[in-house]
């Protein structure tokens, strides 16, 4: 289990946003994507709250992962429009995106820590990059974070000794740290044991619950998805073929979205 951080500590830790205003937090207009001749997105069209975790469905290679890397700015679509707070963000700058990402931060599948810094100081890393902070007051944070993840007993060790759980959970902790105010993350599940799936879903769950952040999870694993979505988007060769409450995705007669959660709950026989 993921150790308790009360209240008080976490509102001290991680800046809370403020209460939903009228406008999406994220909000995806008719964008349309192509790799060449290869269109990776068609047409999609999604909305997401503030306080609200939109889940990314689909099959690999269904352009999942694209609507991460165009809300980062590091891939920019040909049509559409993308809104974070309602600022329009596609044809920004390099410098326009920067100012994007301090409200925008991604988890990537491999958590993306430097090699070459502890556990302690990729946590500290974007509260000493954002300057104004005592150390004392930076080492504060970083304890809370790193025991909110669970990683107290790694904290001095370095990313190539940890686990890819271990990573995941660091990096989110980093992500934290940025304070942020949507969280994507790319997969985050995937490749881990099924204790260590949950124990991310619970971190992600309470990063949530406990302090309000908006979050897009890209996942193929429903388990995951039944935990976190209030919406969901089912990619299927580039093309929205479902967007809204998780309920009515279950519930949907689909055949291609029964296929899909058909294969995801089929368990391999044991020997």
């Amino acid at each position: 289990m993921l150790p308790e951080v009360s209240g008080a500590e976490l509102e001290a830790t991680v800046a809370i946003p403020a209460d939903e205003p009228s406008v999406p937090m994220i909000s995806f207009g008719h964008v349309s994507m192509w790799f060449d001749e290869h269109q990776v997105l068609d047409n999609v069209s999604f909305t997401v709250n503030r306080g609200q975790t939109l889940c990314i469905l689909g099959r690999s290679g269904v352009g999942k992962s694209v609507v991460l890397r165009i809300l980062m700015g590091f891939l920019k679509p040909q049509v559409g429009s993308i809104r974070v707070d309602g600022e329009e963000i596609n044809g920004l700058s390099e410098e326009g995106m920067q100012a994007i990402r301090k409200r925008v931060t991604m988890v990537f599948q491999n958590g993306a820590l430097f090699d070459s810094l502890s556990v302690r100081e990729n946590v500290a890393f974007p509260l000493r990059e954002r300057g104004g902070l005592a150390e004392e007051k930076i080492d504060w944070i970083v304890a809370q974070l790193i025991g909110l993840v669970g990683a107290e007993d790694a904290a001095d060790a370095f990313p190539a000794s940890l686990s890819t759980g271990r990573k995941r959970a660091v990096a989110i902790a980093r992500a934290l740290a940025a304070q942020p105010e949507v969280v994507l993350y790319d997969e985050p599940t995937t490749m881990v044991d099924p204790i260590i799936a949950r124990r991310l879903g619970d971190l992600i769950q309470r990063a949530k619950d406990q302090l309000g952040f908006t979050s897009i999870v890209v996942t193929h694993d429903m388990r995951l998805a039944g935990r976190l979505a209030d919406q969901v988007l089912f990619l299927d060769q580039g093309r929205a073929r479902f967007y809204g409450p998780l309920k009515g995705f279950l519930d949907s007669r689909d055949p291609d979205i029964q296929q899909f959660l058909t294969l995801d709950a089929y368990i391999l026989p044991s020997e």
